[in-house]
């Protein structure tokens, strides 16, 4: 029979079912690590120089979540962009709740967590609905991924949706947005290119995607969804060739503005080997605004 320690001869069963108690312990921002693959991303913009203006002034109000590490250090689960405030106030330390949790759970609680956000880029619900699917899968919950194609049902544990608000098709097509090459998802986020090409376009091989983006650059042009949708049927075909993206780009859309289009292509001849496309652009641009200085100056001179 083992003789019991020190510490449960000299304690109380309250005193050692406080000690079990998550409450909020002050650490150093030197020993919290990042969540590995973190999809949401802690922007350096007005609202974070207002938050960190705030945490110099008041503290934080809400702790964050971790969970401890193996060697001691703590991962960072919820409070990503309230750390980076703090760094940017000067702070050393950040009120944590430091909660026993496994990989699979404090995924599920990272994604939801940061659900609450007023703004979500499309990358960062895509890759968000992938990371949590795949812990629940991990778990043995149902997730049934048998979607393969666009507009079919997804089985999905109904709970997510629930969470988020997005129905189980809309959360399969978020996660195609992962097979996205990363620059076409740079589109996306940035409005360029819409969320439901987006979607079709994902289907696209590395290369023909690839091929893709060369072409929005020469062509200045971002496809619609009908085009999408006929790449995507060329790419099944086997036919989807750099000359057949850039030729379905070319078509007039519906309500399409009437532009002028052409690639840089045809005025390499005029630079330097090597120059970049920003400063071909630039050069012509200021040589059409010296043009159309030159062009006022003559219908006064006309004129006068």
């Amino acid at each position: 029979m083992s003789l019991p320690l020190a510490d449960d001869l000299f304690s109380t069963q309250a005193t050692r079912d406080d000690a079990q108690r998550e409450r909020v312990q002050d650490i150093p921002l030197a020993r919290i690590d990042p969540f590995p693959e973190h999809p949401f991303h802690v922007r350096e913009d007005e609202a974070m120089t207002i938050m960190a203006e705030s945490v110099k002034a008041v503290g934080v109000l809400t702790p964050a979540v971790a969970r401890r590490k193996e060697d001691g250090r703590y991962e960072l689960v919820s409070g990503h962009r309230r750390k980076r405030a703090c760094e940017l106030a000067g702070l050393e330390t950040l009120p944590v709740i430091v909660r026993e949790m496994t990989h699979d759970e404090a995924v599920v609680f990272m994604v939801e967590s940061n659900f609450q956000r007023e703004t979500i880029l499309p990358s960062e619900k895509a890759f968000a609905y992938k990371m949590r699917l795949d812990a629940m899968n991990r778990q043995g919950q149902r997730t049934d991924l048998t979607s393969s194609q666009v507009g079919k049902k997804l089985h999905t544990n109904v709970e997510v949706s629930q969470a988020t608000g997005d129905s189980r098709n809309q959360i399969y097509r978020y996660i195609r947005l992962t097979e996205l090459h990363p620059e076409l998802l740079q589109l996306v986020d940035s409005g360029r290119i819409k969320f439901n090409p987006a979607v079709y376009l994902s289907y696209l091989w590395e290369e023909e995607q690839a091929a893709l983006l060369e072409a929005i650059q020469s062509e200045d042009a971002t496809p619609s969804v009908a085009q999408a949708i006929k790449m995507k049927r060329f790419s099944e075909e086997g036919k989807l060739t750099p000359e057949v993206i850039q030729s379905i780009l070319q078509e007039e859309k519906p309500n399409q503005r009437e532009k002028v289009s052409f690639s840089l292509k045809k005025f390499e001849d005029y630079f330097k080997p090597g120059t970049s496309v920003e400063t071909m652009e630039r050069t012509i641009l200021q040589a059409l605004d010296l043009w159309q200085k030159r062009e006022k100056q003559r219908q006064r001179d006309a004129r006068g």
